[in-house]
């Protein structure tokens, strides 16, 4: 299992009118644990869509507990539980405020497609190769 966290403080603009975070700016903050997970691992999405590989959402499920307020340090904790082992991957995000408390939490699956063809591939080897010893079996 791979986990990850990083953090991310809630800007005024990501709030409405009442202060609280508004809801649509969740799918934001899993793409920042998302896209951190990665770099963390030391590979990108940049390096990624370089090599000809893109990652599309193609579905989110998001449970909304506790809402988040202006100038929250938020901790976003992204987990994979498996290894991918076709075109799928999927993360299980939590965001949480500076409490510990949870706010939000959710998965998030995505395809590996080819760039060029839109037609689904499988993780590139080096995300593979990076993500390997976190699910080499004991």
């Amino acid at each position: 299992m791979y986990v990850s966290t990083t953090q991310t403080r809630v800007r005024y603009a990501e709030t409405d009118q009442m202060g609280i975070v508004y809801y649509g700016n969740y799918a934001q903050y899993f793409e920042i644990g998302r896209v951190e997970s990665m770099r963390q691992l030391g590979y990108s999405y940049k390096e990624m869509e370089a090599e000809g590989v893109i990652l599309p959402v193609v579905e989110i499920h998001i449970k909304y507990l506790r809402p988040a307020v202006y100038d929250d340090l938020l901790t976003i904790k992204t987990t994979l539980q498996e290894m991918p082992h076709d075109h799928r991957i999927t993360f299980l995000q939590e965001v949480f405020n500076q409490a510990g408390k949870l706010l939000t939490s959710g998965h998030v699956t995505l395809y590996f497609l080819d760039n060029v063809t839109r037609k689904r591939t499988i993780m590139p080897k080096e995300l593979k190769d990076k993500l390997a010893p976190f699910f080499a079996e004991a």
